[in-house]
């Protein structure tokens, strides 16, 4: 297998250079996986290599096509990404009618549509009907983080690629060799990340993102010493701040999952090593049942959010619930 300028996914990578080597690639792809785990990114790769001038089988990354569709100024590879909150009719119906035409300067005509789960349903059925009749120069890269909200219609007429996180050496290496980290900020950022590189370097030199999880975590901290009034005036600031719950959360279930892990003699597999002490004080004041309680109230809170159910509601029933961390 060739280089591409892809960390991981050794597997897919195998496959699409196998296909395209073939000449055997198919007209509709679905690369599907957690988020930022590289499913655009292997997507745009994939089109530099359908449209590359030395037609390699890969993306050489240096010719003008490849370079070009890094700058977004290709005219066969067009990316479409959702109109404020979702992917609406004119931006497919303004797709057909570029896929009728036949490519400019390339074999193909490629189309990287990102989360397609977001397409509103006319925009989902419209799209539909071109990938039941492709035009035979038309290629469609569709990318989802839910494939369970994607029409069944739609999946079952791509080639599924499903991705998984990468592991955690191999974010590690990537942020040190490709991203200049630190050693100590790339191991932390290995564990943070779950496998999703896509998110370490978007944090990596992000100081407002720090200073946001400093804040977090101490204030976890200081929930101990707040009584029923406080941790539902809590629930309902965090219920107003939409785009921040699912961080917090998501917080809350790594350090509950570390304290467990501590509490089994795991130290070494923690996420928060910035925080081993605090941690290690946690285990000792909690019982084991205690922390996997907490780590099933967190993901029944989720599952609720996940099916609409009133956000304060859910988060009035998880603060009234969740251990508080022991004071230090």
């Amino acid at each position: 297998m060739t280089s591409w300028p892809i960390v991981g996914h050794e597997w897919a990578v195998g496959l699409l250079e196998q296909s395209m080597r073939a000449n055997r690639v198919g007209h509709a792809y679905l690369f599907t996986g957690p988020p930022h785990i590289g499913k655009t990114a292997l997507a745009m790769a994939f089109a530099q290599a359908l449209v590359c001038q030395r037609r390699a089988g890969y993306p050489c990354g240096e010719c003008g096509a490849c370079l070009r569709i890094l700058d977004a100024r290709y005219p066969d590879v067009q990316c479409i990404a959702a109109q404020k909150t979702a992917i609406q009719i004119d931006q497919v119906r303004s797709l057909q009618a570029d896929a009728a035409l036949s490519p400019l300067e390339g074999r193909y005509k490629v189309f990287v549509i990102q989360e397609i789960e977001r397409a509103t349903p006319p925009a989902a059925n419209a799209l539909l009907k071109i990938l039941e009749e492709p035009p035979p120069h038309v290629i469609l890269l569709l990318t989802t983080s839910r494939r369970d909200r994607v029409l069944p219609t739609v999946v079952s007429r791509c080639q599924v690629m499903d991705l998984r996180p990468l592991a955690q050496a191999q974010v590690q290496e990537a942020l040190v060799r490709r991203w200049s980290a630190e050693p100590d900020q790339a191991l932390l950022l290995s564990r943070l990340s779950c496998g999703a590189l896509g998110w370490a370097v978007g944090v990596l030199g992000d100081v407002n993102h720090w200073q946001i999880r400093t804040r977090l975590l101490d204030e976890f901290q200081s929930f101990a010493a707040r009584d029923v009034l406080q941790r539902l005036s809590y629930a309902d600031a965090l219920s107003r701040q939409k785009d921040d719950l699912e961080t917090v959360l998501g917080m809350w279930t790594t350090w509950w999952r570390d304290v467990l892990l501590m509490q089994q003699g795991l130290a070494d597999a923690i996420v928060n090593l910035d925080r081993r002490a605090q941690l290690a004080q946690q285990a000792d004041l909690h019982s084991p049942e205690a922390v996997a309680g907490a780590l099933k109230d967190l993901s029944e809170t989720f599952r609720r959010l996940n099916a609409n159910v009133n956000t304060r509601l859910a988060l009035d029933v998880l603060m009234l619930r969740l251990p508080a961390p022991a004071a230090a």
